[in-house]
């Protein structure tokens, strides 16, 4: 009896929160840096979520570890409904396990899933100056390097990209990690980089001017960028990165909160402003809810497993 009052009050408590919530301020984290293609999604969602919510919601830039340093961040917060995550989460959740050795985090055990969000292509892109123009020519011109050049990016997404890439044409091309896409755009107008492996959002905005993408890494070619061919199309059959957004809370989240919280994305994702935004930033809707977000991330984490393997990415 002790025990079913206590379930009750526990679930009247939740209830009575998630009717006053928010409170306060809502606190949104970014796993990445200010100005990359994460913070402008992360931006554009926190704004709208602020005024659904009526309260201000503020981004935190916390980068570092490729994602790591907010996601643990973000799983040991309160589980109160006021410290958010949106992130790309095929990369910072899925992903993680596999190329991480230790990750201070469960992706299943220390989150709830609030809600998918979009979905994007990763990109292979070159410095526009340089005289590649399909990636064969890339191809051809990494194989006059020693030791077949190097290549950048600033997220798990990206890092099996390359390493793809470089498994399906037999190169030995050394990764070279950045902690922001400002940097490693510098390493590549630098000549410090041959190739960028970088999410399509970022990469829009700097092609064709600084950079010249030679590739999409989708399935069928985006909507945003539908002169670039697909990676399938140039000659890598089955190649098919579409990394995913979503939105998680520390577990232990009422419930209530989190469906709150699902119906506000959901509603953001509704509009047309979004889905114009979206198409700018080279990203699709991608709605959902928190039971298929959990079933999603499941698949993903086996899923990105099989990349790994198959690039033969040694855990860092």
């Amino acid at each position: 009896m002790k025990k079913l009052i206590g379930a009750l009050l526990a679930a009247l408590s939740a209830t009575a929160a998630a009717q006053d919530y928010p409170a306060r301020e809502i606190h949104s984290i970014c796993n990445f840096t200010a100005g990359s293609g994460a913070d402008i999604i992360v931006r554009y969602y926190s704004d709208k979520l602020s005024k659904l919510a009526g309260k201000p919601v503020i981004v935190e830039n916390r980068a570092g570890a490729q994602g790591l340093v907010a996601t643990d961040y973000v799983a040991k917060s309160k589980p109160d409904g006021y410290t958010i995550l949106v992130t790309p989460a095929s990369s910072t959740l899925a992903t993680a396990p596999h190329i991480f050795k230790h990750v201070p985090f469960d992706p299943l055990k220390d989150f709830a899933p609030v809600t998918t969000i979009n979905s994007l292509a990763f990109t292979i892109a070159v410095d526009a100056a340089k005289p590649y123009r399909r990636i064969d020519d890339l191809v051809a011109a990494l194989r006059t390097r020693r030791d077949d050049g190097f290549y950048g990016t600033q997220s798990n997404s990206g890092q099996v990209t390359g390493e793809l890439f470089k498994q399906m044409r037999g190169l030995k091309t050394t990764y070279v990690p950045f902690k922001a896409t400002g940097d490693a755009l510098a390493s590549l107008l630098g000549g410090e980089v041959d190739f960028l492996a970088v999410d399509a959002t970022w990469a829009s905005t700097m092609h064709p001017h600084k950079i010249r993408i030679l590739a999409v890494t989708s399935a069928r070619r985006s909507a945003t960028l539908p002169e670039i061919p697909t990676l399938v199309e140039q000659g890598f059959p089955g190649f098919d990165i579409s990394p995913w957004w979503g939105v998680v809370v520390p577990a232990g989240t009422p419930r209530p909160i989190v469906e709150k919280l699902a119906a506000w994305f959901n509603q953001i994702n509704a509009t047309a402003e979004t889905r114009q935004f979206l198409a700018r930033a080279a990203l699709d809707v991608f709605p959902g809810s928190p039971e298929s977000m959990a079933a999603l991330l499941k698949t993903e984490i086996e899923r990105w497993g099989r990349y790994v393997k198959l690039a033969k990415i040694e855990p860092q």
